[in-house]
């Protein structure tokens, strides 16, 4: 998004933005519009996971027959996984919400009344006998935006949005799935490195892979390209986790470590690396600030193997070992920077010290290491937004060290349920994502929604969330939909556009379409309560009209939608790279320059994407190599002076505004924030599964097909030990809940640990087939939070299991 502020706007109000998108549910079932006619093949790009792979959707009669994978795109190759496959049943689900509902019942009974449009966006204005409005929320608090909450899940709809609630709107409440995500591992690479960057594992050497369970959680192309390498086959694989997973099973070795310790271990191989001078010393000298304040904190602390030994389960000899193969097949080794949320309350500084440890091999910036490549750009579409003059700063800005404009889920709905707001939270819009499910504690979440005065949610499925809501909104899935254009960044960089396959089935909506229905309701009866309250602009109307002021200082929300969504889509296109270019886009849903002249099949199923003396591997700005010398090799690169995206321009070891927050500004163990379990209690933890995305793919019965439901994982000798066999039903109880869940004992995770899959256990009665199917790992997850950046540390929890059936 790109936010100009105008000189006009601040003497007169107006600012411009880039608009990057510019009875229970089961019981309201009705009739889809009969398609049209047609045997087409249509280019469009998968929603089922994050990796947003692209897809021929293949359509005879209307009716979408076949999804196949698109080869033109480098990130997902050719391939769509069980997941993708299984859009078909997102878009055929017989659950999928149909029309707009109006709550008739008691919040959280499932009871809705079927709804028009024009009734639902009423309903969400002016309110009804069991809630309110926005109106007469805004207005009892003079006009605070920020009294409406927003939050969205992951997707190419988000920033739409996120733009809409934000910008439009006017709130800085704004929460998403970062914080129960990725926040702290980005966050510490990025303050470390400049950027997260991307694990380059074509060419890598030698990796060591932490938590993360690629094999089985994520089947990506660049994770089957992985796997072809491993076992002797040019890639060396070191995998630490409490789980021998599929991903163990492929690693040269599997080490099973305790949970929340990875610090210890990562401190300790950096012990060997300096201690022993193994480090790349012309890089070091080039690219890490503060080296030698790193270099004296690692040894003063005596973070050897032995010590760490003590600690993580793992024998020193090991992590000798590691340590010296690690650095002698650098610069093409790398610490896998992980793709999972946080693990433990030391979080931030285990990916502080995962970077700069890969860092002192020289794998920055370079092929087989950590690369950032480049992002192609894509054009502005402005609009005008307005400025409220009563928007007050975030509820939860005091949860953490440091909130940014995700927030922090645990610490936003904390104070909510506790009080502690500095002023009211009224209100909660939801796009795309199910924090009744995704949040740790899920009693917690469920008593802030019951507190809400208005509750509205924009989905496609009836899912926990929906049913504590007081108007839904239902989208269209991605098949029937023109999402943003969208630019991805990386060595091979490109541009994907998602197609309407086939029109909106039932009465739904793409987002766009709903947001633009919304504004036309809403925009001028708020505008009245802005006009009430909001000394700037009663001062603005001395000087205009009132008309004048609504319409030319961005308070007149329709004019953010006054082109569609393929209108703005094509602006950006053909403004950067000509006609050409869009209608390469829209007709093959891939778009990068001289892509006619690079792309290749050069077998059965592999492709070429970019020349290899086209790919981005470094970044600009460094040192450069004499353009004659035609035998660099990938240390010499290691090697050069690099332009990184800090401060120093360098790799970050010491932190300086860390220090002056009272957080270590460098990575440092710290004994008071880990706990070992007790005896009789086991550390749980979660993970994905490829056949399953979060919550979102809990009803999808293709892939229910392959993975019916979740068992927890208990050590076999301990589940003896406790009389539990395979099948039995297991009661899971911990500080903040209890699950009934089948035992699945196994010698494949180490004692005193327990694990099931996450994405089970949905307590909507809408949901067919995923209705109480499995477990929740949030009814038992404590909501602890990771002080830095108020993540959620998801594997801090205890608890107790014992056989009931």
């Amino acid at each position: 998004m790109k936010v100009e502020v105008s000189r006009r706007r601040f003497l007169q109000g107006s600012v411009a933005l880039s608009v990057v998108g510019g009875a229970s549910a089961t019981s309201l079932f009705a009739e889809a519009k009969k398609p049209a006619h047609s045997n087409i093949k249509v280019a469009t790009v998968c929603e089922m996971c994050v990796n947003k792979c692209t897809a021929w959707a293949k359509v005879e009669d209307g009716i979408v027959k076949k999804l196949d994978p698109n080869p033109l795109f480098p990130k997902s190759k050719n391939m769509l996984c069980a997941r993708g496959d299984a859009g078909i049943h997102a878009l055929y689900d017989p659950d999928r919400l149909k029309y707009p509902l109006i709550r008739t019942g008691k919040k959280g009974s499932g009871e809705f009344k079927r709804a028009t449009w024009e009734e639902a966006y009423d309903a969400i204005l002016n309110g009804t006998k069991l809630f309110k409005g926005m109106k007469q929320i805004l207005d009892e608090e003079k006009d605070n935006r920020s009294t409406i909450g927003y939050c969205a899940g992951e997707g190419m709809g988000e920033h739409t949005f996120k733009q809409f609630m934000g910008d439009m709107i006017g709130s800085a409440n704004f929460v998403n799935h970062s914080s129960i995500c990725l926040k702290t591992t980005t966050a510490g690479y990025a303050l470390t490195l400049g950027a997260y960057g991307k694990a380059d594992l074509d060419n890598a050497k030698y990796v060591i892979m932490a938590g993360a369970n690629r094999a089985e959680a994520i089947l990506t192309p660049d994770t089957m390209d992985m796997f072809k390498r491993t076992r002797g086959r040019g890639l060396k694989l070191i995998v630490l986790d409490p789980r021998y997973t599929n991903t163990a099973l492929h690693a040269d070795k599997w080490l099973g470590i305790k949970v929340g310790t990875d610090l210890a271990f990562v401190l300790a191989l950096t012990y060997v690396v300096i201690k022993e001078t193994l480090y790349n010393k012309e890089f070091v000298r080039k690219n890490m600030d503060h080296f030698k304040e790193y270099k004296e904190h690692i040894l003063s602390n005596n973070y050897t193997p032995e010590w760490a030994e003590k600690i993580t389960g793992i024998k020193s000899h090991d992590i000798y070992k590691i340590a010296r193969d690690f650095m002698a097949n650098a610069p093409q080794a790398i610490y896998y920077q992980g793709r999972r949320t946080a693990w433990s309350l030391q979080d931030f500084q285990l990916r502080r010290a995962q970077a700069i440890f890969t860092a002192l091999g020289g794998g920055i910036d370079v092929k087989g290491g950590i690369v950032f490549g480049t992002k192609l750009p894509l054009g502005d579409h402005t609009v005008e937004v307005p400025l409220y003059a009563n928007i007050k700063p975030r509820i939860d800005k005091k949860e953490a060290t440091f909130v940014g404009p995700n927030g922090t889920w645990i610490g936003f709905r904390n104070v909510i349920i506790e009080k502690r707001t500095p002023y009211p939270l009224r209100a909660m819009f939801s796009y795309k994502q199910n924090p009744m499910q995704a949040i740790p504690n899920v009693a917690k979440t469920r008593k802030m929604f019951e507190m809400l005065d208005l509750s509205v949610t924009i989905d496609t499925m009836p899912s926990d969330t929906v049913m504590m809501s007081d108007v839904i909104l239902p989208e269209c899935t991605y098949l029937e939909r023109e999402d943003p254009v969208k630019s991805f960044a990386g060595i091979e960089p490109a541009i994907i556009l998602r197609n309407k396959v086939i029109d909106p089935m039932y009465d739904t909506k793409a987002l766009f379409d709903i947001l633009k229905g919304l504004s036309a309701v809403i925009s001028k009866p708020l505008f009245e309560v802005t006009a009430k309250h909001d000394e700037d602009v009663q001062e603005e109307i001395e000087d205009a009209s009132y008309e004048e002021v609504y319409e030319d200082n961005g308070f007149d929300l329709t004019q953010g939608f006054a082109h569609t969504q393929e209108h703005i889509n094509k602006e950006r296109v053909v403004s950067e790279y000509g006609e050409e270019a869009y209608k390469t886009l829209k007709e093959k849903g891939v778009f990068y320059p001289h892509m006619d002249k690079y792309f290749k099949q050069l077998s059965a199923n592999e492709y070429q994407y970019y020349p290899e003396d086209k790919k981005y591997y470094t970044s600009p700005g460094g040192e450069k190599l004499d353009a004659q010398d035609t035998c660099i090799d990938e240390k010499a690169m290691a090697e050069l002076k690099k332009n990184l995206g800090t401060p120093s321009g360098k790799v970050e070891c010491y932190l300086k505004t860390m220090k002056k927050n009272g957080v270590d500004p460098m990575p440092t163990w710290r004994d008071e924030l880990y706990t070992e379990a007790p005896k009789g209690k086991f550390k749980f933890v979660t993970g994905r599964h490829a056949q399953q995305t979060q919550n979102s793919t809990a009803n999808n019965i293709m892939l229910l097909d392959v993975m019916r439901e979740n068992y927890i994982w208990i050590n076999k000798e301990q589940a003896e030990e406790k009389g539990i066999k395979y099948g039995d039903i297991v009661e899971v109880k911990s500080s903040v809940g209890l699950i009934h869940i089948k035992a699945y004992p196994t010698i494949k995770i180490i004692k005193d640990v327990a694990f099931y899959v996450h994405g089970f256990g949905q307590e909507s009665t809408g949901l067919t087939f995923g209705y109480r199917n499995g477990a929740s790992d949030n009814m038992i997850i404590e909501d602890t939070i990771e002080s830095v950046f108020g993540t959620a540390a998801m594997h801090e929890t205890l608890v107790e299991i014992r056989k009931v059936g």
